[in-house]
């Protein structure tokens, strides 16, 4: 029994090394496929997910520029090992230079990037400006139900310069806050006036605003996952939170001396102020409250000439970009973008003939710290509480950090794959040996594979076996 188990196993031993060979090479292959495979379904399922924020991902090649770069040597560094392997392993001439000249182009591409890489945050030192001031975007919504004096009030606790919200006007005449056309979202008038919830907010009389409760969704929403930093003290408080009238957002301004910035409304058909709101929005800001004209920032572009004649101490803001001319003519100051329309050119451009930018709306500490790098002066943010904390931009560096960083990251890809490369040729030779040596030892069958065709190489393969289990047989008698 011991004599046919040893015979049965070695004509296997001697085929170890090829289908070793033949197993590696098909490992590698599978291994170049798999990786091509993951990158085209990341890039299939970017696509999807950032369908509509395109722009926003451009931005944050921007900042993260120079680590994406090492990122991307790493990974082909990491791609040589697969690669080497097979290049060792192939036979075809034309493949391997397919291969060899399609990886060492792509290498050699990244490892020149940084001669075209452009980063906001790549500066000399000392010529950073200062941080982008914060205005609440309808307060801090993280921490209060929005467009609440709540809301406002932990705004300016956080640090905020400024303040925005949503001005519409109740049927009535009074000017009141709130972002959305209907009241369902952040107000309780399922409950009070069932059935008046698709009415438009600017069809409600005051009175009738006052009796809703404008903070108890924030607490069973949570919309920002942040309820449960707040107290016990703080959810009661947010839980009672009512409509906010302008003439009482107006006057916390003025108290803790901030600028407000807000869009204006215009009633729907049928409103008693449809073709006066501006008017009576300009009443409250002159005559009913105490802040001072030149703490807001007037944002609505109707009717501009007339309210600049009215009262020329607001500081006229445009919500779009134009033509420098145009703002001049228009005694344009300040400009509120979408931060998609972010750009250290055209920030600079209306910096120098005195019009500052505002850019909305800024919550990421990532893209707070681009719009600090590229001279943006105010940002509209969701997160005062956590900006304020910021003492420099993230990924800031000067340019000589930024050299010394590609020149090394450069060099060690370098090694290591010239490393890679050796190890595996060093370690093809060896394992040519190791098949060379094993078949030789078998009659001469590996020159017979190479001159004769496959059915001979199968006899003969058959025939040596069957002498080598005859010679053990006679041995084993002996």
């Amino acid at each position: 029994m011991k004599f046919y188990l040893f015979a049965d196993f070695l004509p296997q031993s001697e085929g170890s090394c090829v289908s070793l060979e033949v197993t590696a090479n098909r490992g590698a292959t599978i291994g170049i496929l798999v990786s091509l495979t993951f990158s085209i379904v990341a890039t299939a399922v970017l696509s999807d997910l950032w369908s509509k924020e395109w722009t926003t991902l451009l931005l944050s090649f921007q900042v993260t520029a120079p680590y994406l770069h090492v990122g991307g040597v790493l990974l082909m560094t990491a791609l040589s090992w697969p690669i080497a392997l097979h290049f060792f392993r192939m036979r075809s001439r034309v493949r391997r230079g397919l291969i060899m000249g399609g990886y060492l182009t792509v290498l050699a591409g990244l490892y020149l990037v940084p001669l075209g890489l452009y980063s906001p945050c790549i500066k000399e030192a000392g010529t950073l400006g200062p941080a982008p001031a914060l205005i609440g975007h309808r307060g801090a919504p993280m921490l209060a139900p929005e467009n609440t004096l709540m809301s406002f009030e932990k705004a300016v606790e956080a640090g905020s310069d400024g303040l925005e919200t949503d001005v519409t006007i109740s049927v009535d005449g009074v000017p009141f806050l709130m972002h959305d056309h209907t009241l369902q979202r952040t107000t309780n008038i399922h409950e009070v006036f069932p059935n008046l919830t698709d009415i438009p907010a600017a069809m409600f009389t005051w009175s009738e605003l006052q009796s809703l409760n404008a903070g108890a969704w924030f607490l069973s929403h949570n919309p920002f996952g942040t309820v449960g930093s707040l107290g016990a003290g703080g959810r009661q408080q947010a839980g009672a939170q009512s409509v906010c009238s302008l003439r009482a957002f107006l006057q916390l301004a003025a108290h803790k001396d901030k600028l407000v910035i807000f869009d204006l409304y215009r009633p729907p058909r049928g409103h008693p102020y449809r073709d006066t709101w501006i008017q009576r929005t300009l009443e409250v800001i002159q005559n009913e409250s105490s802040i001072h004209s030149s703490q807001v920032l007037w944002l609505p572009s109707d009717l501009r000439a007339l309210v600049q004649e009215m009262d020329p101490e607001l500081q006229q803001t445009s919500g779009s970009r134009l033509p420098l001319e145009e703002l001049q003519r228009n005694h344009i100051v300040k400009l509120n973008l979408h931060y998609s329309a972010m750009s250290t050119e055209l920030i600079s451009e209306y910096a120098a003939v005195n019009i500052s930018t505002n850019l909305y709306v800024i919550s990421q500490p990532w893209l707070y710290s681009l719009a600090w790098c590229s001279g943006v002066q105010s940002v509209t943010t969701n997160a005062p509480q956590l900006l304020s904390t910021m003492s420099s931009p993230l990924f800031l560096m000067s340019p000589a950090e930024y050299k010394l960083m590609w020149i090394l990251t450069d060099l060690m890809s370098l090694v290591l794959i010239v490393i890679i490369f050796i190890f595996h040729r060093w370690r093809e030779r060896g394992l040519a040996f190791c098949s060379g040596g094993k078949i030789t030892q078998d009659n001469g069958t590996y020159s017979k594979f190479k001159t004769e065709m496959s059915d001979i190489w199968s006899v003969s393969s058959a025939n040596c076996q069957a002498e080598r289990t005859l010679g053990l047989a006679t041995v084993s008698e002996h």
